[in-house]
């Protein structure tokens, strides 16, 4: 088993010597038995926390390179109009912390989720079109786990000697 220790962020395809397809649901682990595209073994022994994005490279002890590609999934695709309508769109979903992949195309801005009914009914109360198809599932990384980087932490060592 080829034992992946080691992120590498966005890689080229032609750097990489295999590839794996993951759903969403097994990109977010940070230990998991799996299989190659092409039918190798692989374990991963990663740090926990940020989601395999699509592209991304996972480095061996053996130093090999392997790919991650994003498996095609079921998702929701809820279409409304741009400007404060997609905003107020965005924010009540995320605001249900689930996560959420963004994207424009000629049709316009979309928000893109899991199937989840709760969500889908918050989507068309909120006047958005939803659209169930498959396709692959990127969600966004969040402002402080931006692709190709290291997450962001600020300590917040202060005291609270004011009254409130």
């Amino acid at each position: 088993m080829l034992k992946l220790i080691e992120r590498l962020g966005p890689i080229d395809e032609s750097t990489a010597s295999d590839t794996l397809t993951l759903p969403f649901e097994l990109r977010i682990r940070g230990r998991l038995k799996a299989e190659s595209d092409s039918g190798q073994a692989l374990g991963l022994f990663l740090d926990r926390g940020p989601v395999l994005r699509s592209g991304e490279g996972l480095k061996a002890e053996s130093g090999e390179v392997i790919r991650v590609c994003a498996a095609i999934e079921p998702v929701v695709t809820a279409r409304i109009a741009p400007g404060l309508s997609l905003a107020r769109l965005a924010y009540h979903l995320g605001n249900r912390h689930v996560q959420l992949a963004l994207g424009e195309d000629a049709r316009g801005g979309w928000v893109r989720f899991p199937p989840d009914h709760v969500l889908e009914e918050l989507a068309v109360l909120l006047g958005a079109e939803l659209e169930h198809h498959n396709a692959t599932f990127d969600p966004e990384p969040g402002a402080y786990n931006q692709v190709g980087g290291h997450g962001h932490h600020h300590a917040h060592d202060h005291v609270h000697d004011h009254e409130h």
